[in-house]
């Protein structure tokens, strides 16, 4: 009795540690440092209703523009090269002068509104408070949503609720989740939703109520950041809905929930002018990628097609750690690749070696969405892989197929061992360690050679109370004991008695708790 007090004592830790650790990413890269976040910027605060970003943003010149404080569009400052640090950002007023007209915003409905609006409460004159706040509110939204829907699905379901997070996080989503940008989002509305609604059909009262929240808002999180993500979130609940079918009554009812989220998907993503690039591919119908020469490259549509499925591995692997951060201009050293990769190819083996035959047609369909949606856009915009798509339009997909594939399969478990599990953990804690040591050292003093110490020569940094090297071995120790927390959670219950489960069996009534059982 006692030593299951102990461990729920542990667990419920997890999300102030899951809380640190995303804090100190938040803090490891200045204002400006995820993709394209100068656009982002002024979209959000071109979309805010606050009181306190009055006036902040202005009609331009034509409905396509709008006059917007010069700091939100140059805050990315140190961006010319790795080597330069983020120390320029002192230099600069990033207060409401002065003004210029840009058309680098959501003016046009190019992404859904949703995640400019809400970040838009946060939006105010000190452009450097505001964004750190939205920072940390993703982060706090992102534990969140994942705790709630840890305690609420039934135990079967917890490894695709926890599984995923620690195997696919390693570095991309770790910098995303606690960012400006709206890919934070679309990772965590597809990585969650479908777990939540999968939970829906097998639970009652309550914790069904409870999981229909979560669904409902992991949707609306998913469709309202990005279209390509409303497209992921509806095929996370086909493939869900796939895996419970049965032809009774009571599944069709239970069903007009999923059918709900599938219309608010497709009208997001029909509403949203992303649709136009998934149809013609960023470079358009008739243009090809244009080398550094600027001269367009007339490419074999056949060829074309053919390099890309060859090399559309090597962006999935970019999710890991082989692309850059940042503006893709954060190079990881190997060691967090092969680390982040490993782990994720042995949870998948091991989740490999159980299927039944919907698991099978699950994991492929998700699969196939892998190859086919980033292909076909890549060849209709006559691109290569490692041309306009990015790993991080891939990444929701690649959470939702590590959650297929650690689900139970015909009433058995994935089977993790104590060894398994301790080489897992080992290698994420660490790849999360350097990735973040250098990602830090890019901004803090630039790429150079001064060693590990992050506050030696330090150029720019956060007027906190902490230090760089503070922040790097608090976030990396919180990490740390997150990992071994949940590891411990996770392995303990996969050598639990396996259940009697089918993917269309009757609802559970198991009591709501993520303690010991």
């Amino acid at each position: 009795m006692m030593g299951q007090l102990r461990r729920m004592r542990w667990i419920i830790v997890a999300p102030v540690l899951a809380l640190v650790a995303l804090f100190a990413w938040a803090l490891a890269s200045p204002i400006g440092s995820s993709p394209d976040d100068d656009f982002h910027l002024v979209s959000t605060w071109c979309a805010s209703s606050s009181p306190a970003a009055a006036g902040m943003c202005e009609p331009g010149s034509d409905p396509a523009t709008r006059t917007v404080p010069e700091g939100l569009l140059q805050s990315a400052c140190y961006l010319p090269s790795p080597e330069t640090s983020a120390a320029c950002q002192a230099r600069m007023d990033l207060g409401q002068e002065p003004t210029v007209e840009t058309a680098r915003g959501n003016f046009v409905g190019g992404y859904p509104p949703v995640f400019y609006w809400v970040m838009g409460f946060f939006a105010g004159p000190d452009i450097l408070l505001s964004a750190v706040l939205i920072r940390l509110f993703n982060a706090a939204l992102f534990v969140g949503v994942s705790t709630a829907l840890a305690a609420l699905v039934p135990r079967e379901l917890r490894p695709s609720a926890l599984w995923p997070w620690l195997v696919t996080m390693i570095p991309l989503g770790v910098f995303l989740i606690p960012s400006n940008n709206p890919s934070s989002w679309s990772v965590l509305g597809v990585g969650a939703s479908w777990v939540a609604l999968l939970g829906w059909y097998r639970t009652t009262g309550r914790r069904r109520v409870g999981l229909g929240v979560l669904f409902g808002l992991s949707v609306v999180l998913a469709a309202g950041s990005r279209g390509d993500a409303a497209v992921y979130s509806c095929i996370g609940i086909v493939l869900v809905m796939l895996l419970t079918f049965r032809p009774k009554r009571d599944w069709v009812l239970t069903s007009i929930l999923p059918i709900a989220g599938i219309a608010l998907s497709a009208v997001c993503f029909i509403t949203a002018q992303q649709v136009i690039s998934g149809l013609n591919g960023f470079g358009g119908p008739a243009s090809g990628p244009v080398t550094p020469a600027g001269e367009v490259l007339a490419r074999d549509p056949l060829a074309l097609l053919a390099y890309n499925l060859l090399n559309i591995p090597t962006l999935w692997a970019g999710v890991f750690g082989s692309w850059g951060l940042g503006w893709l201009e954060v190079a990881m050293p190997g060691i967090v690749a092969l680390g982040s990769l490993a782990a994720f190819v042995v949870i998948a083996g091991l989740g490999a070696s159980r299927l039944d035959a919907r698991k099978i047609l699950a994991l492929a369909a998700v699969g196939g969405a892998l190859v086919v949606i980033p292909v076909f856009v890549l060849v209709r915009g006559g691109d290569i892989v490692g041309e306009e798509v990015q790993p991080r339009y891939v990444l929701p997909l690649i959470v939702l197929l590590a959650g297929m594939l650690v689900l139970a399969s015909r009433g058995r478990r994935v089977p993790i061992t104590r060894g398994i599990a301790v080489l897992v953990g080992v290698a994420i804690v660490l790849a999360n360690f350097v990735a973040l040591h250098v990602t830090m050292r890019r901004y803090v003093t630039g790429i150079d050679d001064q060693g590990f110490n992050l506050d030696a020569g330090a150029q720019w940094w956060w007027p906190i109370g902490l230090s760089p090297m503070m922040v790097l071995t608090i976030g990396s120790l919180a990490f740390g004991g997150l990992v071994a927390i949940l590891l411990i959670e996770l392995v303990r219950r996969s050598r639990d008695t396996d259940v009697i489960l089918s993917f269309a069996s009757s609802p559970s009534t198991e009591p709501a708790s993520i303690g010991p059982r």
